[in-house]
């Protein structure tokens, strides 16, 4: 299985991996979302723009979420992460994810390692290069 990626450029003028996915929300709608491939994050964290958007329930999270910019309030929510495989078909991740409960912590959506660690995450800026991979795809480094 193979999920493609990008390089996205932000407002900032800096060039981050991203994957574009959707997320399902409480009407039982897919909406779109990327995501910022982050290796180093523990878990898959909406940004509140994104959780505004979705009508879900939200329950108090059982972890505080952290990074640099320090310690910040979220939620969870329940629903169902969706990106498009090489062949067109759908992988579908459900299960509960934080959410941030204020805007200005995090303007994209992250992609953290309880789904990334099911794949060999390349990230490969000068081959210009984002993919999960994982099933029957591998990847080979070779000397040239």
């Amino acid at each position: 299985m193979q999920i493609s990626g990008e390089w996205y450029v932000g407002s900032d003028g800096t060039a981050r991996p991203v994957l574009r996915g959707e997320i399902l929300t409480g009407n039982g709608v897919w909406i779109k979302e990327p995501f910022l491939v982050d290796t180093g994050a523990d878990s898959t964290v909406s940004s509140a723009a994104l959780l505004s958007r979705l009508h879900l329930p939200t329950f108090a999270p059982q972890d505080r979420l952290s990074g640099v910019g320090g310690v910040t309030e979220s939620v969870m929510v329940e629903t169902h992460i969706r990106f498009s495989r090489e062949t067109g078909s759908k992988v579908v991740f459900r299960g509960f994810y934080a959410a941030l409960a204020r805007t200005e912590m995090l303007d994209i959506s992250v992609l953290g390692r309880d789904i990334l660690g099911f794949f060999a995450v390349i990230i490969d800026q000068p081959g210009n290069t984002v993919c999960l991979l994982g099933q029957r795809h591998q990847y080979t480094i070779t000397r040239i």
